[in-house]
């Protein structure tokens, strides 16, 4: 069992950054793969990143590609998200999740999840 809690959204202004981090507890979370996803209001579930357990594999979604960086510190059990550039249409809530099979793109193949942190982005 793992369980995600997410901090580091608030309000910023276009072009500025962010940094969410989310902790887990468990003693597997060296071995899920971990995504973030984000949730945006009348918009779907979407993917953002995810890295490999060893942290030596990551995959972007093309909309935050070069502008968003995920990062792992498997001995803290904590995952990041730097988000810089940020865009109006970045607003949403962002979900940190664990993927037991590893590098999961779509949000079913994920075993759980955190609360969520919204992060709001004005023009």
């Amino acid at each position: 069992q793992v369980q995600l809690v997410e901090s580091g959204g608030g309000l910023v202004q276009a072009g500025g950054s962010l940094r969410l981090s989310c902790a887990a507890s468990g003693r597997t979370f060296s071995s899920y793969g971990m995504g973030w996803f984000r949730l945006a209001p009348g918009k779907e579930r979407e993917f953002v990143a995810v890295i490999s357990w060893s942290g030596g594999s990551v995959v972007y979604a093309d909309s935050v590609k070069g502008r968003f960086t995920i990062s792992r510190d498997n001995a803290k059990n904590t995952v990041d998200l730097q988000m810089n550039s940020l865009k109006p249409e970045d607003t949403a809530v962002y979900y940190c999740a664990a993927d037991e099979n590893g590098l999961g793109f779509r949000h079913y193949e994920y075993d759980y999840w955190g609360q969520g942190t919204q992060v709001t982005v004005s023009s």
